[in-house]
């Protein structure tokens, strides 16, 4: 078996936007308004992961303990801009609280997966602290984003029955736990639905990465089923943390759901 990965020059790199033609013909034959917004995130994708790339290789050359936790620091802060942009809910209210729950929800599994599962003697190895932090958070993101918007969007679009419960002596505990429990639903079942069809349905990243990288199928397969156990742990507590810690401050005394934590009002 070849234990190196083939490497992609920069040449090859750029013919490969060639295959960009498919899509922006079809986007221009249906006329669907994509273009822009398209093109755009394919050259903000490009130059972010380049300078990624560039910054991880000098990250990765000094290996320091203090670097790659403030990496982690870094991506957490960007996770939680994004979860507040895509959730439209308030910068003031959200910010640090969804920080604290990113970054919670993905410490744990990632402690774990590096000092029992891997069992490594420097769990600040930054081949790999970085790159699985960066797997668990990514997934972490998504699921926030599901659980956050659906439980205050709920409770804002169905005001007249969640003030129902509040008005028949319901504390804000017992008021919230129908949506909370939608919410988790929403936000956890894409990862049920990713295990359950990994494999059959489609090679994930992870594991064709490791094999393209020269190990055997068997210990490619191993580390998929450890990081997806851990994806799946990370995104549970982050939305339950992200739910729980930004509750306090997004009701009024009175129990009601404060209008303000939108940017824009749900529709």
């Amino acid at each position: 078996m070849n234990t190196s990965t083939i490497d992609i020059g920069y040449l090859a790199l750029a013919a490969g936007y060639l295959l960009l033609i498919i899509p922006i013909l079809l986007i221009l034959y249906y006329r669907v308004k994509l273009l822009k917004s398209m093109l755009v995130s394919i050259l903000r994708m490009t130059v972010q992961l380049l300078l990624v790339g560039f910054y991880l290789q000098f990250i990765f050359q000094l290996n320091l303990w203090w670097l790659n936790l403030l990496w982690l620091l870094v991506m957490a802060g960007a996770a939680d801009l994004s979860i507040i942009h895509s959730a439209g809910v308030t910068v003031r209210k959200f910010a640090l609280p969804l920080f604290v729950a990113v970054l919670a929800g993905t410490a744990v599994p990632l402690a774990f997966f590096l000092s029992v599962i891997l069992q490594l003697p420097y769990l600040f190895e930054a081949q790999y602290f970085i790159p699985i932090a960066g797997m668990i958070m990514g997934n972490c993101l998504r699921a926030s984003i599901i659980g956050l918007s659906d439980f205050y969007r709920s409770i804002y679009q169905e005001e007249k029955a969640y003030q129902l419960l509040l008005a028949q002596g319901a504390n804000l505990q017992e008021a919230v736990l129908p949506y909370a429990r939608r919410a988790y639903h929403a936000a956890l079942n894409p990862t049920i639905a990713s295990m359950a069809t990994i494999g059959l349905v489609a090679l994930p990243g992870m594991m064709t990465g490791i094999i393209m990288g020269g190990a055997s199928p068997m210990t490619a397969i191993k580390y998929q089923i450890a990081i997806m156990i851990a994806i799946f742990v990370g995104t549970a507590l982050t939305v339950l943390l992200s739910i729980r810690l930004t509750r306090r401050g997004s009701f009024t005394a009175y129990g009601t759901l404060d209008p303000a934590i939108f940017t824009e009002k749900p529709a």
